[in-house]
């Protein structure tokens, strides 16, 4: 069954790459999609992002069934468009479950043969997303631990250029 896991990435965090690792160990294929959405400001371009996720898959070894893919519009059209069964999300708090449900109904509306799969953060990742990982860089903070190995320093150059910006 081939399932996909929606978002902005903006930017992927160890979290992300959590989920992406337990869904691939779920399902046939996993099609990460990197949504983009332009009423959303993001910091890194869709090619970065992708580019970046990337990266982050060959830190965990690739695997053979995940891939990334560029969408927009509804996630649950792109679902139908690329053939997915499943949409993945994750959920840190009771305050994604909230979204999410709210999001997963909408979809069922929408898409009655996708289902919504929800995954839990680890403890560990329960606190993260990609705003902290932004904010923290910001303010010259350790990433490292936040995000896949090799991503801290394409993260922190490409906010030092733009710390006048977002500040």
């Amino acid at each position: 069954m081939k399932a996909c896991y929606p978002g902005t990435f903006d930017p992927i965090t160890k979290g992300h790459l959590d989920i992406i690792e337990r869904a691939a160990s779920i399902f046939d294929q996993v099609d990460v999609l990197l949504m983009v959405n332009p009423r959303k400001k993001c910091v890194f371009d869709a090619e970065e992002r992708k580019t970046m996720i990337e990266k982050s898959l060959e830190s965990i070894g690739s695997p053979a069934n995940v891939r990334v893919v560029i969408g927009e519009g509804l996630t649950v059209e792109f679902a139908k468009k690329i053939g997915a069964k499943a949409i993945v999300r994750g959920i840190r708090a009771v305050t994604d479950y909230e979204y999410e449900l709210q999001q997963a109904t909408a979809n069922m509306m929408l898409g009655p043969d996708i289902e919504t799969m929800f995954l839990i953060a680890k403890p560990e990742y329960s606190f993260l997303s990609s705003s902290v990982v932004k904010e923290i860089a910001l303010n010259d903070g350790d990433i490292s631990a936040m995000v896949p190995e090799g991503a801290a320093e394409d993260i922190k150059a490409k906010l030092r250029g733009m710390a006048d910006v977002l500040k």
